[in-house]
């Protein structure tokens, strides 16, 4: 069996019932949706970066299999400090078992756990942190501002990160976005660590708030690009990974075109998928079940719909898999 068949075999042979087979039925809506000349949207929560989700998402930018990526602050950050800090990093495999006074030791050695993983205070934030101050500043002095994942994108292009890489540049999934650039919307930006030293160096008077732009910036550029893209009846599919504000702010961007701008004619998501383990409940939106989104106005009644119901660290990489054909 050739490597490039095996997943999807493998996947067709044994994931036949349960969230297993909501995992095919997914990968294979998600791969006519495209076939259909569609694009899809990959909204990113949790600590995909850091759980190094960039090995598979990288070729799925690179493949034109996202057009398009919302995610949290962290996310946005995390996948660069992986590209260049990871030798630093601690795997704590047994942290389940960790007391107080463990995780003290962990924060006095500048170690911050993520579940099982340790990101370096040192060799990952602030190793960006000088940089990114430098780019700031120089649109502020330019009377400039640009989004969030610009500057990334700015520091990613540049080169100036290029001596710290340590790990393959082709599994770094923001580097992939900077090389094609793909729109990103980051909604909540300054609920990051990036985001909190921005607001310290604005609080010093080194950088105004302005100089970043804001969600709500983000939410109207957002609206113009789905509006444009879906002029000439292209449809806009949702895969969510997690819950939050990662996949909560984007989708509303369709009830917002609708009902408050009057864009009647802009097309509901035309595909949707949820990867999460919030099972449904009382007022839970991240467990809440795809149809309750049409009460909403983002999905509607033939909208195909999926929702798997497991660890998206687990998850996510298969489903690439199966639309790379690996």
């Amino acid at each position: 069996m050739s490597q490039t068949s095996y997943m999807r075999d493998f996947v067709s042979r044994h994931f036949k019932h349960f969230n297993a087979a909501a995992l095919e039925d997914a990968a294979k809506g998600y791969e006519s949706h495209l076939a259909a000349g569609g694009k899809m949207m990959i909204t990113l929560a949790g600590a995909m970066s850091t759980a190094e989700l960039g090995r598979s998402l990288a070729e799925m930018i690179r493949q034109d299999k996202v057009a398009i990526i919302s995610c949290t602050g962290a996310n946005l950050e995390e996948d660069v400090m992986n590209l260049v800090a990871h030798s630093h990093y601690e795997r704590v495999p047994h942290y389940r078992d960790l007391t107080a006074a463990d995780e003290q030791a962990l924060l006095d050695r500048g170690l911050n756990r993520v579940t099982d993983t340790c990101i370096p205070e040192e060799e990952a934030f602030r190793r960006l942190e000088h940089h990114m101050v430098d780019l700031w500043q120089a649109a502020e002095s330019a009377d400039k501002r640009h989004f969030p994942h610009e500057f990334f994108f700015q520091a990613l292009t540049s080169g100036i990160l290029e001596p710290y890489y340590e790990i393959d540049p082709k599994d770094s999934w923001m580097l992939a976005a900077a090389e094609k650039n793909i729109p990103i919307v980051v909604p909540g930006w300054e609920d990051s660590t990036l985001g909190n030293i921005f607001a310290a160096h604005c609080l010093i008077g080194e950088v105004q708030p302005s100089t970043v732009k804001s969600g709500i910036e983000y939410m109207m550029w957002l609206a113009d690009w789905y509006t444009d893209v879906t002029a000439d009846g292209t449809t806009i599919g949702f895969f969510q990974i997690g819950g939050g504000i990662a996949g909560d702010f984007p989708i509303c961007v369709v009830p917002m075109l609708h009902q408050d701008l009057g864009r009647e004619s802009v097309p509901l998501w035309g595909y949707f998928c949820q990867i999460s383990d919030s099972t449904t409940s009382y007022g839970s939106y991240s467990g809440a079940v795809p149809n309750e989104k049409i009460t909403w106005g983002k999905l509607g009644e033939k909208t195909p719909k999926f929702i798997i119901e497991s660890d998206a660290t687990i998850v996510a990489p298969i489903v690439f898999a199966w639309i790379l054909n690996w």
